[in-house]
């Protein structure tokens, strides 16, 4: 349990340096409801509680995925999880932005997350 607390915590950590960096992009992109002050409106913890929940929803099922299919190094970690990234996680988010008429930046940002945050627990879950 405690690799995955850490995969999970690894790619959460990585996903707010991650949405810091294109910021002010995302906030346009994603048409978050913004202040008189111009930042965004604040919707209390619930959003990251569960973006964590859901993080170790995704480490702990590919850390089983993993054992099943006798992933076992990091190298092995890291191209399954960003098979799982680039080919499961982010075309799922493309096409729910698809359908709702999201932009690309969107849809760039967002699937790069996923991308991204599948390969970080890949590797950390095959570290140890």
């Amino acid at each position: 349990m405690e690799v995955i607390l850490l995969a999970a915590a690894g790619a959460y950590v990585f996903g707010a340096l991650w949405y810091m960096r294109p910021g002010d992009s995302w906030v346009r992109a994603s048409g978050v409801e913004l202040d008189e002050n111009g930042r965004p409106v604040s919707a209390g913890p619930t959003p990251f509680i569960i973006s964590a929940i859901a993080v170790i929803l995704v480490a702990g099922m590919m850390r089983d995925m993993f054992g099943m299919a006798g992933i076992d190094s990091v190298g092995k970690g890291l191209v399954a999880g960003l098979g799982l990234g680039a080919f499961i996680a982010a075309p799922w988010i493309v096409t729910n932005y698809a359908y709702a008429a999201r932009s690309r930046t969107l849809m760039l940002i967002d699937g790069g997350y996923a991308l991204i945050g599948c390969t970080i627990i890949g590797a950390i879950l095959t570290l140890f």
